[in-house]
């Protein structure tokens, strides 16, 4: 049924303010402990709305996606309410942002890697390094990046995706030594994203493709956690050179924010560092065999 105002319900605003109220104690949320009196989990609607500082009847139109021109100081207070964190906060004010009543989901443009990004990456001999763009789609990597993951450039373009390979490959399981954590976080990048892009088919193909054969991208698809990759650890089992514990970093590119540079690096002189220059010049070794192939041909 449309709204009032002639739109239908925001549902992913609706769902995602239920989650992080229903995740949020009282006693979190400065209000004292709740004495066992409660029969939902959480805050109330009306406890959320005296946090932050608004009527309770405008509340709860917002929370049921019927508020489509809230403004930039109603949705800190209720950030600010709900305890969000910096990339929750971005997530809510892009679920909020009014979007036309006839938007209709179309294709995002292709995204190109420029020609000199392309050689930056085959100059990265000694670091796996990739570039992902939108869905993290995977647009290029360097031969130690392939020999980390997967060679994706051998993939079909619609399974050149990292949460593709995470959920539907089977070697992902072996080889990202803490699965769960980095299945968890690939989720919640995905949610960050549709945030930014709720019209992007691509994305939804996408996303009902891993719900229907992997239960627990279903779960935590539900739980509308949100994530931004920006740095932090990565541990691995290699089934060709074994145990790497390395750093990631990613480097957003200026003239396309849905363009990202990704770096994996080990610290100098430890197991993981030599680890890589092992799998470096394995890699190497099968590409000089690959070409010696093609000659032969």
């Amino acid at each position: 049924m449309s709204t009032s105002a002639g739109r239908e319900p925001n549902l992913e605003l609706r769902d995602f303010l239920r989650s992080r109220r229903a995740r949020t104690s009282p006693g979190e949320a400065g209000l004292g402990p709740d004495n066992g009196r409660r029969r939902v989990p959480g805050l109330r609607r009306e406890e959320v709305a005296r946090l932050a500082g608004i009527s309770v009847d405008y509340y709860v139109r917002l929370e049921r996606g019927r508020n489509a021109n809230a403004s930039a100081q109603v949705l800190d207070a209720v950030a600010r309410a709900l305890r969000l964190d910096a990339d929750e906060r971005a997530h809510l004010f892009d679920l909020a942002r009014p979007r036309p009543g006839s938007a209709r989901r179309r294709a995002v443009p292709p995204q190109r890697v420029r020609p000199g990004l392309l050689r930056l990456l085959d100059s990265l001999t000694d670091i796996p390094a990739m570039i992902m763009g939108h869905r993290l789609d995977v647009l290029a990597a360097n031969p130690l990046a392939k020999a980390l993951y997967t060679d994706f450039d051998a993939l079909p373009h619609r399974e050149r995706n990292l949460a593709r390979f995470i959920f539907l490959d089977p070697a992902a399981r072996d080889l990202l030594a803490d699965w769960d954590t980095a299945a968890r976080g690939t989720v919640a990048v995905l949610r960050l994203y549709a945030g930014r892009h709720p019209d992007d088919p691509r994305l939804t193909e996408l996303v009902g493709e891993l719900s229907v054969h992997d239960e627990d991208f279903r779960q935590w698809w539900a739980e509308h956690d949100v994530l931004q990759y920006t740095h932090g650890p990565k541990h691995y089992r290699h089934p060709l050179v074994g145990e790497l514990a390395l750093d990631y970093e990613c480097l957003p590119l200026p003239d396309d924010p849905d363009q990202a540079l990704y770096l994996y690096t080990a610290e100098t002189d430890s197991p993981s560092a030599h680890a890589l220059r092992l799998l470096g010049s394995w890699s190497a070794t099968d590409a000089r065999a690959r070409d010696a192939d093609r000659e032969d041909v």
